[in-house]
């Protein structure tokens, strides 16, 4: 763990080398995974303007290098470097345009249009267009798109059958990028 959910923001974290899962839990337990991160992404920042608890928890998934900046240089650096600022706005406004999308696909679509988003992301993020690779665990997933991991084998087979994917443990293979997108849209299979 690297801080949990209601501990005071005392600083923000960079990601040196690793996967970092934030998250939140239910009183039931259950997990909703908001990001996964991976190397030169920071994380933990609301709480370093607000002055205030961390709304999430955060925890490494893998052995990760994680660099910790305090409060206090933090704001020492931010004020004395415009262009940091601009790109930590920047990035922000990225991740506040990833929650408008991940609220609206947990809210109003159905799991294969989920899974099917999910991994055009991914195609985008790791600029392949015919393969990406998963970053964290099929368990993972399903907690990432708020569903169980017995429906995300069920669509995943589904998928496969209906020619759009091959899955190869923890690479996806895709087909048909063009029946992906009609299907992260319609979310019909």
């Amino acid at each position: 763990m690297i801080f949990h959910e209601g501990d005071k923001g005392n600083g923000i974290y960079m990601v040196e080398k690793g996967t970092i899962k934030v998250f939140k839990l239910s009183f039931e337990g259950k997990e909703q995974i908001l990001h996964i991160y991976g190397p030169g992404h920071t994380f933990g920042e609301v709480p370093v303007f607000e002055g205030k608890n961390f709304p999430a928890s955060a925890m490494a998934l893998e052995k990760s290098v994680i660099i910790f900046l305090p409060r206090e240089k933090f704001v020492t650096l931010i004020t004395s470097t415009p262009g940091l600022g601009m790109n930590l706005l920047a990035d922000l406004s990225r991740r506040l345009r990833e929650f408008t999308v991940q609220i609206e696909n947990l809210s109003l679509k159905e799991v294969p249009a989920r899974l099917s988003a999910y991994f055009l992301t991914l195609s985008g993020e790791q600029k392949n267009q015919k393969k990406v690779m998963l970053p964290i665990s099929k368990a993972q997933l399903s907690n990432l798109i708020g569903t169980t991991p017995e429906t995300v084998s069920r669509v995943l087979k589904k998928m496969m059958d209906s020619d759009l994917i091959e899955v190869q443990t923890k690479t996806i293979v895709i087909k048909d990028i063009e029946g992906l997108q009609d299907l992260s849209e319609s979310g019909s299979l």
